[in-house]
């Protein structure tokens, strides 16, 4: 346990269980050349840090096939995406910064505060459940919401909808996205049908805007509930 423990010091394990809970939610197995690509490292890199977190039985591994977090590596793989996210809700609304920026800024802080100071964050932002991209919050159990989205571009034209997630990290993306008055719990409505590589028009808090597939993609909402 103790070794377990120490392995988890480590900045770059926190960032490879962290990256894999990630890759794993939408498949059984992650690759390894997924993995490589993520933490732009190569793959035996990868290999050799499965091989690590196995022995610490924190991941499991099967060749040819892919890796997967056991039970104890996704509990600490949550704690690490709650202390990302935690970091990232405290620097918009207590530190005023701008979507834009907090990711990179909250990648840097996680390894370095302690669990302490987390705490006192939620504590400080009453036990928030999402953060400042609409991405939820693990609980200190590691419970977590799970909610149904949908991406903006696939949303029927005819049905108002309220932004409830932006899931892109780049920066120049969310710039673009947040220049046109869409942020969290913006009313958005889809004025008309436009081909798959044509922007999309559409109108937010009622005012018209036009938006690029791409960034559409990124854009996740579900029914406005006036």
């Amino acid at each position: 346990m103790a070794a377990r423990r120490g392995l988890l010091e480590s900045e770059s394990v926190q960032n490879f269980l962290k990256s894999l809970l990630t890759l794993q939610q939408g498949s059984e197995l992650v690759s390894t050349s997924a993995m490589a690509d993520i933490l732009q490292i190569s793959p035996p890199s990868v290999s050799d840090m499965t091989q690590r977190l196995e022995e610490a039985g924190l991941v499991t591994w099967r060749k040819w096939r892919g890796i997967r977090l056991t039970p104890a590596g996704e509990n600490e793989a949550l704690m690490i995406l709650r202390r990302h996210r935690l970091i990232e809700l405290f620097l918009v609304e207590e530190l005023g910064y701008e979507l834009p920026e907090v990711h990179a800024e909250a990648e840097r802080l996680e390894h370095a505060v302690s669990e302490r100071f987390i705490e006192a964050i939620a504590r400080r932002l009453h036990e928030p459940g999402l953060d400042p991209h609409g991405d939820p919050i693990p609980a200190p159990d590691g419970s977590i919401l799970r909610r149904r989205l949908q991406p903006l571009s696939e949303w029927p034209s005819d049905r108002p909808a309220v932004v409830s997630r932006i899931r892109s990290r780049s920066e120049d993306m969310l710039r673009d996205i947040v220049s046109q008055g869409i942020t969290l719990n913006a009313r958005v409505e889809i004025m008309e049908s436009a081909a798959a590589d044509e922007p999309l028009a559409l109108r937010v808090n009622g005012r018209q805007q036009r938006i690029g597939r791409a960034a559409a993609v990124c854009i996740l909402v579900e029914a406005w509930s006036s």
